[in-house]
């Protein structure tokens, strides 16, 4: 099969990517093998191909929003059937016995792992996933669209319920691309009143069109104290910016795996007044089951722009450049 590798991590206008002919994997005795059908362009994908992120595995196939077909399966996985359509997210395994795992936050488990960084993704024509990490999706709806919603849209749910927004509350999205509008989405079904925050002009538009109640550049302040915030572009100099924006008694939650450095904060302008800080790690497979709920129910979905996975370096360019709105969609135009 043809697959993506990142042969050195670095900057994409450096063409890290290598595109590389390997043996179709063979699953492991609790795995599915998915013939890859469509793969999100996350920002993640980014941090592993440019070393934001340490390498954890040397030539690693990126990509963890994968909607799919399974084409084989090993000798002790049941209840999924060939064809069957099934998406592979970020979190691959976790061991399931320690501490974290136990109490419900498996996303802290120390020893899990995760799909494109520890183990190879779906830039590629073929994929593996434990079977009890695979998401079941309906066939109703064509792959692109569910894509997105594997990583952005899971991520920035957990991300609005670590920011606890109360019923009705002013919610600030610092940064609009895949995981922001995504979340908007729901927040504003659950009847928050939301304010963008983002450098892009199309974003900006994008989330008007969303419904957004405002939507000014990343360093302006909101029309109104925020009851919260996320923070999904990964620019630390935002941090005392958001916190700043806060109402007393308003939580700042940081949704990015990856952060420049935070400036200094200072304690009565950034933090006083019960201000908190927050930040997101991962995801359970609970969020990732009630958040694709919820989006079935309020009609969530992802503004998308489709490349064919031939062009997946092209997309990670894009991406960097803040050249689209919404999420980019990779389509296998392989096989």
């Amino acid at each position: 099969m043809r697959a993506w590798s990142v042969s050195r991590p670095g900057p994409v206008s450096e063409d890290p990517l290598r595109l590389v002919e390997r043996p179709v994997p063979v699953p492991g005795d609790d795995e599915l093998l998915v013939h890859v059908r469509a793969c999100g362009v996350c920002r993640t994908d980014l941090h592993v191909t440019e070393g934001d992120l340490p390498v954890r595995r040397p030539g690693v196939t990126p990509g963890h929003e994968v909607v799919g077909v399974v084409a084989g399966a090993g000798s002790g996985v049941r209840g999924f059937a060939r064809g069957e359509r099934v998406g592979v997210a970020w979190l691959r395994h976790t061991d399931g016995t320690c501490a974290y795992c136990l109490r419900g936050a498996e996303n802290l488990c120390p020893r899990s792992a995760y799909t494109g960084w520890d183990a190879d993704g779906g830039y590629a024509e073929y994929t593996t996933v434990p079977a009890g990490f695979a998401y079941r999706l309906p066939g109703a709806v064509d792959d692109v669209a569910p894509a997105p919603l594997l990583c952005a849209g899971i991520i920035g749910y957990r991300a609005l319920r670590r920011a606890s927004l109360p019923p009705g509350g002013r919610l600030g999205l610092y940064g609009f691309g895949g995981s922001a509008h995504l979340c908007a989405q729901v927040a504003l079904a659950e009847g928050a009143r939301v304010h963008v925050l983002t450098r892009g002009a199309a974003a900006r538009r994008l989330a008007l069109e969303l419904g957004a109640a405002s939507a000014r550049d990343a360093y302006d302040m909101p029309p109104e104290p925020l009851d919260s915030a996320i923070l999904f572009a990964p620019v630390g100099d935002l941090v005392p910016v958001a916190l700043r924006a806060l109402d007393r008694g308003g939580v700042l939650a940081v949704a990015g795996i990856h952060l420049s450095d935070v400036p200094p904060l200072h304690y009565e302008t950034d933090l006083f007044y019960e201000k908190e800080l927050r930040s997101v790690t991962s995801n359970t497979r609970e969020d990732g089951r009630a958040f694709l709920e919820k989006a079935a129910l309020h009609g969530v979905r992802a503004r998308t722009h489709t490349y064919p996975l031939s062009g997946a370096p092209g997309a990670l360019k894009d991406l960097a450049a803040g050249r689209f709105d919404g999420a980019a969609v990779l389509v296998n135009d392989f096989s």
